[in-house]
């Protein structure tokens, strides 16, 4: 199972490619956002 870091991680990694359009481009911008939101939301372990 992928943890929350590990996806931000991989979203990341996937904004270094140079092979994106700028629809998928803004769509893994939208999701890392989403994904960073959750894990500032969530209780410090």
């Amino acid at each position: 199972m992928t943890t929350l870091h590990d996806h931000i991680q991989m979203l990341r990694a996937e904004l270094t490619s140079f092979h994106l359009s700028k629809r998928e481009r803004r769509q893994i911008e939208r999701e890392l956002k989403e994904a960073l939101a959750r894990r500032d939301a969530e209780p410090p372990a």
